[in-house]
């Protein structure tokens, strides 16, 4: 509990993943990859429940092994490919409303794929939401390897760039440093308050903080992310 309220942290983890069998519960470090997200959101001095919403029982229960709890399968309509992240959430939040009468006002949204997150990022960004009213959420973010500027999309045969810089010419060959500040959001940190979600049906809203990672992240969606993710993590524990 934050301030007297209630904070949810919600790992959404889908039993179907494409790229990687088993993604989720594949083993990282001697874990499986949704133990640390589960571990640092029980180490976080604000969270009071560390639910996983998944529709897999076999990461259900790897997910309790771990800490976290699941106290309901989610609904296959809304563990798709293309399910987006918005009904996942509302989903958990009615549910947990009406079976256990749990009403968060900030909600965690932490992805098994960003395992380097840590307790007190996770408390730092909840901090930063609740001092903010008008802000809807909270978002881990980087610089982007490859700015935008520098892509580009097919046109018949031929290339184009992706985006315009108007009243700029050739600035898809420019230093980065001469191009616009661009941010890439992260699978570490999401935090958002409960009206974001149901009020405005979105995990994000309009309104929202960067929080500026200080570290290098990896987002798991390929085996050798995998291997990039026990070598930081090696580093870091060192």
């Amino acid at each position: 509990m934050y301030k007297n309220f209630q904070v949810l942290a919600l790992i959404p983890a889908r039993g179907g993943s494409k790229g990687i069998p088993k993604k989720n519960i594949k083993l990282l470090g001697g874990k499986p990859l949704i133990a640390w997200s589960i571990n640092a959101a029980k180490k976080s001095k604000y969270v009071d429940r560390v639910v996983v919403s998944t529709d897999s029982q076999e990461i259900a229960d790897v997910a309790q092994k771990a800490g976290g709890q699941v106290p309901f399968l989610r609904p296959t309509d809304i563990a798709q490919d293309l399910t987006p992240d918005t009904p996942v959430f509302e989903h958990a939040l009615a549910w947990l409303k009406e079976h256990d009468n749990f009403i968060p006002e900030f909600i965690v949204h932490l992805r098994p794929t960003g395992p380097l997150r840590t307790a007190e990022e996770i408390d730092e960004a909840i901090e930063m939401l609740e001092a903010d009213p008008d802000a809807d959420s909270v978002r881990s973010v980087e610089e982007p390897s490859k700015p935008p500027f520098k892509m580009w999309e097919p046109e018949g045969k031929y290339i184009k760039p992706f985006v315009e810089i108007h009243g700029m010419k050739d600035f898809h060959t420019m230093p980065r440093q001469m191009l616009p500040k661009i941010y890439q959001t992260t699978a570490d940190i999401g935090i958002m308050r409960r009206r974001t979600v149901m009020e405005k049906k979105s995990v994000i809203g309009g309104c929202v903080i960067p929080y500026f990672l200080k570290r290098p992240t990896i987002d798991i969606d390929h085996q050798i992310d995998f291997e990039i993710a026990e070598f930081l993590l090696k580093k870091n524990l060192k």
